[in-house]
């Protein structure tokens, strides 16, 4: 049996390679817009797991009998959910806003294989940022570039983004977007991992 990741995130496809976990990665081609939209006033758990499962769920039907690993990240901040910026402009102004407050990260996973979903697991972050003085937003957006722009809070968590924060209350692994012990765990049930 082999796994499919239903995704193309790097961070992701980095997290599962470095736990030494076999895959092929086919994203799902969804309106993940859309289906935000429908699903706003559900919460952030909900949305996440949501929208790992509809990746899971729509890869799966186009690779017969392969276990399909799903997977999203969602951020909430004051009753809004962030988006990717387009510019370091928009960076800038999110991180100003973020400044010295908490918001809420919440990463989901889902399996699924041949159109049925068969498992599911939403991982919630609390995220509390530092205050940022204007220089040290100069030189981390000079520092970070455009590549932050991949990141939906504008933080690599994993790299210097973590400079952006006191305190995280959740799982590291979640916080870069795959709740991997979790998901790890799954995969040795299945049977896709020794036990």
């Amino acid at each position: 049996m082999s796994l499919i990741l239903a995704s193309a995130s790097g961070s992701r496809k980095m997290l599962l390679t470095a736990a030494g976990v076999s895959f092929t990665a086919d994203p799902a081609d969804l309106d993940e817009t859309a289906l935000m939209a429908g699903l706003k006033d559900a919460g952030a758990e909900a949305m996440a797991r949501s929208l790992a499962e509809q990746k899971a769920l729509a890869v799966s039907r186009r690779h017969s009998g392969k276990l399909v690993l799903g997977g999203d990240s969602i951020i909430a901040f004051e009753r809004d959910y962030l988006s990717k910026c387009a510019n370091l402009d928009e960076v800038r102004a999110l991180l100003t806003r973020l400044s010295g407050k908490t918001h809420l990260l919440v990463s989901a996973a889902a399996l699924a294989r041949d159109g049925a979903l068969l498992w599911t697991h939403a991982s919630p972050c609390r995220m509390t940022m530092r205050e940022l003085s204007p220089q040290f937003l100069d030189d981390y957006l000079a520092l970070e570039g455009k590549a932050i722009l991949s990141s939906v809070g504008c933080y690599h968590y994993e790299g210097r983004g973590a400079q952006l924060f006191d305190r995280v209350d959740g799982d590291y692994f979640s916080v870069l977007g795959l709740p991997l012990l979790a998901v790890l765990a799954q995969l040795r049930k299945e049977g896709l991992l020794a036990s």
